[in-house]
């Protein structure tokens, strides 16, 4: 493995693992002060027990975070030198800033978890309510930094140099909208649909069946919620990035010739080589409408990219299958879901639906990293899009492989320990928030 593989297997690999960790600690507050309202409206006791389990769950996926974030950090500056001596001042602004909610975040889970019965009962949920809004407000943060990669803006490149910087202007670039929605509404389907598949387990194994079907009923909303709008966001960013990063869009859609109009295609085997795609289903005119609205407009095909500014189209392409694929599997389950509700039918009958999401426990996940693989690859090979190739970028420090090794160690270790963690509190459920209408 040369350093430049190397420095890049380690950053996807820290990226795949930090989005995970991240994700969860984003989305699980907001769970927590839903449960932790229903409480203090309706005093039942399993609502209390129940923003209590996942208060411990959010301590633990924070100080995951907080970890792996913080390696992320070091690894900008220590495996891409000359990117962040060169973008550091125009895009730290949204990085500072994400300092400043991370801080505010634990600030707020402390009061939130050493206060119960010390503060304000109203105070007190409130601070479960920051947590979750901070933890978001570094989400976004963060892929507006993103988003200026892909988009960039607040500068003038001119003879090699970056003058007149504006870093608002370079924060709220075109991009960072269309990639903060689409990246909040996966996080909370992915959290989502991985909470209630673990209480739909519980309950199908009737074990403290009343609290998890609480719990389930929770998770189920947000989760379903957001996948019936993430074909919304989905649609916003395609047009997006059809206009902005056209031979993006051509990769995702293995579209080797410009076509006019352009047909969507769902599946097929890429052979990169003869730049040709065996096996697809073609829905015509699809992606002409899906990329400008209409189905008969033009969408620019790889024949009209330079060869060397191509992004990795197979990867791209099945990555892009993957997420696409769940994200309307999912969509079908959260029909579903309404559908029984609508019909006022007990869920604790629906065993088939409580199966569904426990098939879907790791879905949203796999869909939520292949959309990031979608975004990092299809930006190559560009770290900075049309103005910093990401060769260019790399530190010519040897030995890269060597920490691309330990990292991997170090990140396997972190899961193990979160795996660990995350089980021995579902098996303790039953021992410390021991109601009698858990059993119900």
């Amino acid at each position: 493995m040369d350093d430049f593989i190397a420095a890049r297997s380690q950053m996807a690999l820290s990226l795949g693992f930090h989005i995970i960790f991240s994700c969860i600690g984003m989305v699980m507050p907001f769970f927590m002060a839903v449960s932790h309202y229903k409480w203090l409206k309706t005093n039942d006791e399993v609502y209390k027990n129940l923003t209590k389990a996942w208060s411990k769950g959010v301590a633990i996926f924070f100080a995951t975070g907080a970890v792996s974030g913080t390696m992320l950090s070091f690894e900008l500056g220590l495996l891409w030198p000359k990117f962040m001596d060169h973008a550091g001042p125009i895009f730290g602004m949204p990085f500072s800033l994400e300092g400043t909610a991370f801080f505010i975040e634990a600030i707020a889970l402390g009061f939130f978890l050493y206060g119960w019965n010390k503060l304000n009962k109203w105070f007190h949920w409130f601070t479960g309510m920051v947590v979750g809004v901070s933890g978001l407000a570094s989400g976004i943060l963060v892929v507006a930094a993103n988003a200026w990669m892909n988009s960039p803006t607040g500068f003038d490149f001119v003879n090699g140099q970056y003058l007149n910087i504006d870093p608002i202007q370079a924060m709220f670039n075109k991009a960072w909208f269309s990639q903060a929605l689409h990246m909040c509404l996966a996080a909370f389907t992915a959290t989502g649909f991985a909470v209630a598949g673990v209480h739909a387990l519980m309950i199908l194994r009737n074990r403290n069946a009343y609290f998890h079907l609480k719990a389930f009923k929770i998770a189920a909303v947000f989760a379903c919620i957001a996948a019936l709008l993430q074909p919304l966001s989905g649609d916003l960013s395609a047009k997006d990035v059809a206009i902005r990063q056209p031979a993006k869009l051509a990769a995702m859609e293995a579209l080797y010739k410009t076509e006019k109009p352009a047909p969507l295609l769902i599946g097929g085997i890429v052979n990169e080589k003869d730049k040709t795609v065996k096996g697809a289903i073609e829905v015509p005119g699809v992606l002409s409408f899906l990329a400008h609205g209409d189905f008969n407009a033009e969408v620019k095909g790889l024949d009209q990219i330079p060869e060397n500014e191509h992004p990795p189209v197979a990867i791209t392409h099945y990555a892009f299958q993957i997420m696409v694929g769940i994200g309307t599997l999912l969509l079908l389950v959260s029909l579903t879901y309404f559908f029984i509700l609508f019909k006022k039918k007990p869920l604790t009958e629906k065993r088939c639906l409580l199966k569904l999401f426990v098939v879907a426990i790791p879905l949203g996940y796999i869909a939520l990293e292949a959309g990031w693989v979608v975004t990092e690859v299809g930006r190559q090979p560009w770290i900075i899009y049309g103005v910093m190739r990401t060769k260019d970028a790399v530190t010519p420090m040897p030995g890269i492989a060597y920490s691309f090794y330990i990292f991997s160690a170090i990140y396997v270790s972190l899961s193990i320990i979160v795996t660990f963690l995350l089980y021995r509190q579902i098996k303790m459920v039953p021992v410390l928030y021991n109601n009698p209408e858990s059993n119900k």
